[in-house]
């Protein structure tokens, strides 16, 4: 089955790409993720998710929009309006596009709300009249933070989000 997959990063994608074309699944990435700030971390994780789509040999698609005003303006409905603005937007391809299915590797994050992700992708796939493709894989969380360890590849240490960056002060903006 051809099958989209929004790759929030390298590091939660590895694992999902791996096993998805273990299972025998053709494979296409999608990086389409706003709320990265700033640039230089955009491009980090663009570059990292390029040398796993080079690696697996699968097709990747990059959608770099920036939209820093919405997450400067939501504070506390910050994440549920970032899930919802890239699902939506991913299922909405995957439509357009002619994939079977769709899924999002934010689905393996133990820190991201999981059942928020699920409740949103089923609703856009019901919307878009496309198959949403679930499985939880948070266990396999730190399998696929090795692998993209082993394969030397950038991992960040926040979300994503320029009030994450602030909140976790890691870096000054």
């Amino acid at each position: 089955m051809k099958l989209l997959l929004h790759c929030c990063c390298g590091p939660c994608s590895i694992f999902i790409i791996d096993k998805l074309l273990k299972d025998g699944h053709e494979v296409f990435l999608l990086f389409y993720n706003p709320n990265i700030h700033p640039d230089k971390e955009k491009i980090a994780r663009i570059e990292a998710l390029q040398v796993v789509a080079s690696k697996y040999k699968v097709p990747l698609f990059v959608d770099s929009k920036d939209m820093i005003d919405l997450w400067l303006a939501q504070n506390k409905k910050r994440c549920n309006e970032c899930y919802e603005s890239r699902i939506n937007y991913i299922a909405k391809y995957a439509a357009e596009n002619g994939f079977s299915y769709f899924l999002t590797s934010l689905l393996i994050s133990p820190y991201q709300n999981h059942e928020l992700i699920k409740e949103l992708s089923q609703k856009y796939a019901k919307l878009y009249g496309i198959n949403f493709y679930y499985e939880d894989f948070r266990k396999d969380f730190r399998t696929g933070q090795n692998m993209a360890k082993e394969l030397g590849i950038y991992r960040q240490k926040y979300c994503g989000c320029i009030i994450s960056l602030n909140d976790n002060n890691k870096i000054n903006v």
